[in-house]
């Protein structure tokens, strides 16, 4: 605050009327910067091993909604205690991804979602996912890289995967979804650094394949931006990545 001299308080000098009103439009040109500041980018740290991805901490929000497929499980596994694991990986080759969800709950001032199922599904390292029958593969009867997990008391679940690959039209993905007391109240999608996948589909069973040609911003369900969905990523393409993501819902 300004304080203006009194007449009889002659210690200091006097602000003059313009001198006031230029410290006070300094002043309130500073909070609304500090209010309405953008949160920055993610942050991206590379060494000659390894890639770190960090994003900035997001206020307290619901995660985007997403669609579930083409390739959502049609085999109930939701309702299967056997597919209730952790390693959903079932021997497919490809770096090994540790993943670790956070599912909060936004009506609850972001506090931990707990006894939540969690339920994730991807293609492998080709591009391929089990259950369905696609072009040059047939994935009918299988079940790799499918899982559900149930949320502890922080609200998290850890799966044991490998990086996805990714198929025509696509940007590298993984599929969530989110069930209380039986019913779905979150389909989302993870996304993950372009410079991290480049980095992979360069190395061993992804590499006969290539790069894939579709970029975050230019596919069909990240271009409206991936702020929510972005996963921070650390590791390397010799040892395998950790993942995590916060997933936020409103029930």
């Amino acid at each position: 605050m300004v304080h203006f001299n009194s007449r009889k308080d002659r210690s200091t000098p006097l602000l003059s009327r313009r001198q006031a009103l230029e410290l006070l439009g300094a002043a309130g040109a500073a909070l609304a910067a500090g209010c309405g500041s953008t949160p920055a980018g993610p942050t991206v740290v590379t060494t000659a091993t390894s890639t770190t991805v960090t994003t900035p901490t997001s206020t307290c929000a619901v995660t985007a909604e997403e669609t579930a497929g083409p390739y959502p499980d049609r085999n109930g596994m939701i309702n299967d205690s056997a597919f209730f694991r952790q390693d959903i990986t079932e021997a497919r080759p490809g770096l090994p991804v540790m993943l670790a969800l956070t599912i909060v709950n936004v009506k609850a001032g972001c506090g931990p979602l707990t006894n939540a199922n969690v339920e994730i599904w991807q293609c492998d390292a080709s591009g391929n996912y089990s259950e369905y029958a696609q072009p040059g593969f047939n994935g009918v009867g299988q079940t790799f890289l499918r899982g559900v997990q149930a949320t502890d008391s922080s609200g998290r679940v850890t799966f044991k995967t490998i990086y996805p690959g990714w198929y025509s039209g696509r940007a590298t993905h993984i599929h969530v979804q989110v069930f209380v007391n039986g019913t779905a109240v979150k389909t989302t999608q993870i996304a993950f650094p372009e410079d991290v996948s480049a980095a992979v589909y360069r190395t061993g069973v992804y590499a006969s394949k290539g790069q894939s040609p579709t970029s975050n911003a230019r596919d069909n369900v990240f271009s409206d931006g991936v702020q929510d969905e972005m996963a921070t990523v650390a590791g390397d393409t010799t040892s395998g990545y950790t993942a995590t993501l916060t997933i936020g819902v409103s029930v």
